[in-house]
């Protein structure tokens, strides 16, 4: 396979699609461990992927199309190596950055060494060969978004996700030769594969070997999981984004997010990321018993 038989991705955001939020779907940010990372450098020029796809509300960064264009540019005509742990995230973010890949003049390598869903499950489609670890996931689904309005209003964003998923669709089928209705009956069941199935159905060409990946438990990427969660939960309530994303910035060097006065000096010598974890948390408690 090269890259120019795979198909463009066209979907253009409309004016109601740019007032949407694609949402990550809870199951994902579930499976997801942010501490997975490739093993070592490779030998070719290599871009992570190991965020949501898309701003994060956390951090305000997260994987962009922006980003990856100008990794691309700083690589030039060059081999890349694509390392994705991502539960997904903005669907726009996740086609534009496709085609770039797509686009690029040289082999692309994807290796999917944690988690590939939703819009990463997108992305990992754009190498010329795809590889995944035997303990990891692809995931993919219809695109899923958060919208408030009536039933005139949800019929339009209804509308306006079809195109989404005709053109996932596209590009799952020209990966892996599976026809267009079997790959829609997978998306509707939200499927998810484990490394040897997406090679056996055709999302992957092989199995990365185990001394490739490995797991680095950090405190801040308990954190930040847990942030994603806490954001996920407040948008299916109906919090509007900003004061969403207010509320997640105001946690952020909180000792205690359920107590009040001085810390204890117990608290005061917990790192960081560890207090982040433990605010959002109790926050997490609190926003379920509401």
């Amino acid at each position: 396979m090269t890259l120019r038989r795979l198909p463009e991705a066209r979907v253009n955001r409309t004016r109601t699609a740019s007032e949407l939020r694609a949402e990550i779907p809870v199951r994902a940010l579930d499976r997801w461990n942010p501490g997975i990372r490739a093993a070592m450098d490779d030998v070719d020029p290599s871009i992570s992927i190991f965020d949501v796809i898309g701003q994060d509300f956390w951090t305000g960064e997260g994987v962009t199309a922006k980003r990856i264009s100008a990794a691309l540019r700083s690589i030039g005509d060059r081999d890349v190596t694509v390392n994705i742990n991502s539960p997904g995230g903005d669907y726009f973010e996740g086609l534009a950055i496709y085609n770039l890949l797509r686009q690029h003049q040289a082999r692309v390598t994807v290796n999917v060494v944690g988690l590939a869903a939703s819009a990463a499950s997108v992305i990992a489609m754009a190498g010329d060969e795809v590889r995944i670890a035997r303990a990891g996931f692809m995931m993919i689904h219809n695109t899923q978004w958060i919208a408030i309005g009536d039933r005139h209003a949800m019929r339009e964003v209804a509308d306006t996700m079809e195109p989404f998923d005709q053109a996932a669709v596209d590009i799952y089928a020209a990966r892996t030769g599976l026809a267009d209705a079997d790959i829609a009956e997978m998306m509707d069941a939200e499927t998810w594969m484990g490394g040897r199935k997406a090679v056996e159905n055709g999302f992957a060409d092989g199995l990365l070997a185990a001394d490739e990946v490995i797991d680095e438990d950090e405190p801040e990427d308990r954190a930040h999981l847990t942030a994603h969660r806490l954001e996920t939960l407040m948008a299916r309530m109906g919090v509007p984004r900003g004061e969403r994303r207010k509320m997640i910035k105001d946690l952020r060097g909180t000792p205690r997010a359920a107590g009040t006065g001085t810390p204890r000096a117990a608290e005061a010598d917990t790192p960081r990321a560890v207090r982040e974890e433990e605010a959002v948390s109790d926050l997490l408690v609190q926003l379920r018993r509401v």
